[in-house]
């Protein structure tokens, strides 16, 4: 059954403290912690599954996921470089409530990455919402954002894994560049009339931005900065509906 008022939960994890080659544990951990929270599906950050190579869809760290989602009656998005064919792919994995593979989205917009790039917008239907997926890199594409609307989107995820590059800013890197996505993730939720989860981990990088948000199409709902943690809300699908009538006179 539909909600009209889910809660959806972004998990910025510390990556590689429990395991030093994988995250599965952490991510099983986060899907209880979510359900306990009464959330409907949980994002996790780009790159979070593995340390170092690809896999493929097959692979049992994302059969453990799936039955962790199953157990716990959740959705979640996970993100990792994964092998399609003889092609790699940085690919966004829907799991929903049993535990089953409802659709992925390969990322479009590279930055850096070693990967092929996607071609196809995923806008997914779900029993709460329908949701968007977008990965890191993408989030400075206002037209894909402005197609998801369009194709529907109420909800849209983006997990990342957010550098800056140092040449930037003259001092207060971090700072500075923690606004600056505040200010992307706020601007695409405003100018689409959507809410936006954006989700980092927490890594030990000089230039990695640990900063995750839920925001509506008026305001930063929920944040976490340079921690770990878990962030909920509850997203009203009512008000998006109202707010898109009253925009368009």
């Amino acid at each position: 059954m539909r909600h009209k008022k889910p809660t959806i939960a972004i998990a910025q994890i510390k990556y590689y403290d429990i395991n030093k080659t994988h995250n599965v544990e952490k991510i099983k951990k986060y899907i209880q912690r979510a359900k306990q929270a009464g959330s409907d599906i949980i994002c996790f950050p780009e790159s979070c599954v593995k340390k170092r190579g690809r896999i493929d869809l097959t692979d049992r760290s994302i059969k453990a996921i799936r039955a962790e989602c199953k157990k716990n009656s959740i959705w979640c998005i996970v993100t990792e470089d994964v092998r399609i064919g003889s092609k790699d792919y940085n690919m966004s994995i829907l799991i929903d409530r049993n535990g089953k593979i409802k659709g992925c989205y390969k990322k479009i917009n590279l930055y850096g990455d070693r990967v092929n790039s996607g071609d196809k917008i995923g806008v997914f239907q779900t029993d709460f919402a329908k949701i968007g997926i977008a990965i890191c890199w993408d989030l400075t594409y206002p037209g894909l954002f402005n197609v998801m609307r369009k194709k529907g989107a109420e909800i849209v995820f983006c997990p990342a894994q957010w550098n800056y590059d140092l040449v930037s800013y003259k001092s207060r890197h971090k700072h500075w560049e923690t606004l600056l996505l505040r200010s992307i993730t706020l601007t695409r939720a405003h100018e689409n009339v959507f809410y936006v989860a954006l989700c980092n981990p927490v890594m030990e990088s000089k230039t990695q931005i640990s900063y995750s948000a839920i925001a509506s199409p008026h305001r930063i709902l929920k944040e976490i900065i340079d921690k770990e943690g878990l962030i909920t809300a509850k997203v009203d699908l009512g008000e998006i509906k109202k707010f898109r009538k009253y925009y368009s006179k």
